[in-house]
């Protein structure tokens, strides 16, 4: 274990919290949670023979006119889930979450996952963001907007004169990378969102902590907002390694600027651990679920049946 620490230490002169952020990311009680990460989607490989092409070739047909139904007909909306500042309990902003209307149970990374195999990935990608920007608009005005945007999205000519005709303002406006990148993909986005950023956009990194280059891309991307992936925060109570990542992001984010939010806060024990460790913001079911609904964003304040089991550990059993 010695060994490994002073590894990263080795890679990373002069930034020990990176260093031990990594070592962290790479000790098994971490490791084991961090199937979850949104990889770069790539379309599948066929196998070999003329049966096996044409099988993958109808499926991609397929999907392709799924998908371009959905463009056509706009078969899609948005639900908005709440942020809240740790240290006021008052609602600071909304994380965007496309929802598909079909009549099967299919998740939405299985629409972008069938957009991406169709050749159809941005297509879909720039109908989510324009139903997120076009709900946006019915959101309190005080509230920022986190919008899930793959690197191929955000290193797109065409996004920032879409921002720009949205009508959103650049202040309110946070673009959420979520997927990994490639080796050559920090520099190039670093250079394409420069001059939206000058101009007030946010960048966030989404699901730092759930694959080992997340560190690595914070420190390379500088963003304005660092998001702890659930995986990290579920056992923080108790697992000291969840616990020791978690204190050395906020170290991290307290060198770059940036702030820390905590994705997934489902317990009272989840809330009081984050809040303890001095995180800035934080988002999940224990404080208000994803909703597609303008009466509930209306109605978004402080959350007060989950903030007082931080002074009143009883308040969580009465409620």
């Amino acid at each position: 274990m010695r060994d490994q620490l002073r590894k990263h230490l080795a890679s990373n002169p002069g930034r020990p919290e990176i260093a031990l952020a990594e070592h962290l990311v790479s000790l098994g009680s971490l490791a084991d949670y961090t199937g979850g990460v949104h990889q770069v989607q790539r379309p599948p490989v066929p196998s070999e023979g003329k049966d096996a092409v044409e099988t993958t070739a109808t499926a991609t047909t397929e999907s392709a006119s799924r998908i371009q139904a959905v463009l056509a007909h706009r078969t899609l909306l948005t639900a908005f889930q709440p942020i809240f500042d740790l240290s006021t309990a008052a609602a600071v902003g909304v994380e965007a979450f496309t929802r598909f209307v079909s009549d099967g149970s299919d998740s939405a990374d299985y629409w972008f996952t069938e957009a991406a195999n169709a050749q159809l990935g941005s297509e879909l990608e720039f109908a989510a963001l324009e139903s997120a920007l076009t709900a946006a608009q019915h959101l309190p005005a005080h509230l920022y907007v986190a919008l899930k945007l793959s690197p191929a999205i955000c290193l797109d000519p065409l996004l920032p004169e879409f921002l720009q005709e949205s009508g959103l303002s650049p202040g309110r406006t946070v673009l959420q990378l979520t997927e990994a990148l490639t080796d050559e993909e920090p520099a190039a986005l670093a250079a394409a969102l420069e001059p939206l950023r000058r101009r007030g956009v946010r960048l966030a990194i989404d699901h730092v902590g759930s694959y080992f280059a997340s560190i690595r891309h914070v420190w390379q991307l500088e963003p304005d907002i660092i998001k702890l992936d659930r995986n990290l925060i579920e056992g923080i109570c108790t697992d000291p390694l969840r616990h020791a990542f978690s204190e050395a992001m906020t170290g991290i984010a307290g060198q770059i600027g940036a702030s820390v939010t905590a994705e997934g806060i489902e317990t009272s024990a989840e809330l009081a651990a984050v809040t303890g460790l001095g995180l800035t913001a934080g988002q999940g079911y224990f404080l208000g679920r994803p909703s597609t609904r303008p009466q509930d964003w209306d109605s978004w304040s402080i959350p007060a049946h989950a903030f007082e089991s931080l002074t009143d550990p009883d308040a969580s059993a009465r409620s």
